[in-house]
């Protein structure tokens, strides 16, 4: 008889995190999804729902690199305990100024900056300790599952979303959210133990930690190349997102249910990758799973996005936009973890969330300029029988098609410049030699 081999041995600590902070991540999904609802209502501007993810953004990725020495310092358990804690109190913070008839699109921006402020901590302390909790030849597994994890929220988010907000409002929505944070709370404060990382000697300022780094980066050109390509793929990919909401709100046929559906073919396509990837072992060659993924990625999705008319051709786009994304996230994240080493970590990854991130609120910012003060215009000053208007249509949404037209090119542009990089082909190299 064969012996059964369990694929998740020695991950029981990190199955535990990984469920309640994915319930949990799927409540602050539903009420983000909720919250763009309810801006897009009170103003119909791209921008201002784009400047909600900005607001979040822009301090995390202003003090992300400084957030390494508190990283590496810290212990992570607690580090994340009251990261979690603080965004649970600003979501009750929504909650009392809804239910109060007080809450203003301004409040939005002020609490969503905090909550960004608090993940420089949390998301590179949850990065170690995802490396403390896994064994390292299941750091592939538990990527996938991570991407699953992803892929439920973004699958579920707009439709539970959605339903709740349209039949009980916003507050309820918010409640969801806060319960799934308790169980998130109380299953790592009780149930998760991550084990004592070697601190760091010699009290490390933040300047020094940073700069450390930093140096590692600059040593490591294979590392830093990768992770300028997920930069210039972000600020594309913010533009993205700060346009949909206007295209599928306000293009004939479109509405809130079209976005949900779109979002929810977003969600369904990653499910599927994720569960692909979590399941199956590691890739012969990571890199070109990286960069075959991310060239299928932009080559499709914004060209159905932009040329469509129906919302089932934007799901189409969204299922073949994502379905690899996976398995890209998933690869690069097992190469980070095994080339960078377990001390330096925190800081690398500090760095790296300045570097790799520093795009999205950029993006955000250029995405709804763009929507709103040139595409539209543009858009709205064509003859209905001119190539543009017969091409990508009239009316509302036209403008964000015109967009979407546009950064369909500047992603497959991007990806061939960077899959000519010998740094980043060199990490494949690498990485064959320690296997």
């Amino acid at each position: 008889m064969y012996k059964f081999k369990n694929p998740f041995a020695g991950m029981r600590d990190f199955a535990i995190l990984w469920s309640t902070q994915t319930l949990s991540a799927l409540g602050s999904a539903m009420t983000s999804f909720a919250l763009v609802l309810w801006a897009y209502r009170q103003s119909g501007s791209a921008m201002v729902t784009a400047l909600l993810s900005v607001c979040s953004y822009a301090p995390y990725v202003a003090a992300s690199i400084f957030a390494g020495a508190l990283c590496d310092r810290w212990d992570k358990k607690r580090a994340m305990l009251f990261c979690d804690l603080f965004a649970a109190l600003t979501t009750l913070a929504v909650l009392l100024l809804s239910s109060a008839g007080r809450l203003q699109i301004s409040h939005l921006y002020i609490l969503n900056a905090l909550n960004g402020l608090m993940n420089t901590l949390q998301k590179p302390a949850a990065d170690v300790a995802v490396s403390l909790l896994v064994p390292r030849e299941r750091y592939q597994r538990a990527a996938g599952m991570q991407a699953l994890g992803n892929a439920l929220s973004t699958v579920l988010a707009p439709v539970l979303g959605s339903m709740l907000f349209a039949f009980a409002g916003l507050e309820a929505v918010i409640f969801f959210d806060l319960g799934t944070c308790f169980v998130a709370l109380v299953a790592l404060g009780c149930f998760v133990h991550v084990p004592a990382q070697k601190a760091i000697q010699g009290g490390e300022s933040p300047l020094t930690a940073a700069r450390a780094g930093l140096r590692f980066l600059r040593r490591e050109k294979g590392v830093l190349h990768l992770i300028l390509f997920l930069a210039a793929i972000n600020l594309i990919a913010s533009m993205y997102n700060a346009a949909l909401p206007a295209m599928a709100l306000a293009r004939p046929g479109g509405g809130e249910t079209a976005l949900g559906w779109v979002n929810a073919c977003t969600g369904a396509a990653t499910l599927l990758g994720g569960m692909f990837v979590s399941l199956r072992g590691a890739p012969r060659s990571r890199v070109r799973v990286i960069q075959n993924a991310l060239l299928f990625s932009m080559s499709t999705e914004n060209l159905l996005l932009a040329l469509g008319r129906t919302p089932l051709v934007w799901c189409l786009g969204a299922v073949l936009g994502w379905l690899c994304i996976p398995a890209m996230n998933a690869n690069m994240d097992a190469l980070l973890r095994l080339r960078i080493p377990l001390s330096m970590q925190g800081r690398v990854y500090a760095a790296r969330n300045s570097l790799q991130f520093f795009t999205i609120p950029v993006g955000y910012l250029l995405g709804g300029w763009l929507v709103d003060d040139v595409c539209a215009p543009l858009m709205a000053a064509q003859p209905p029988q001119s190539p543009l208007a017969r091409l990508l249509g009239t009316g509302g949404g036209a403008g964000a098609a015109l967009l979407f037209f546009g950064i369909a090119f500047a992603g497959v542009i991007v990806c061939l410049i960077f899959r000519a990089d010998r740094h980043i082909w060199a990490l494949e190299d690498w990485h064959k030699t320690r296997l």
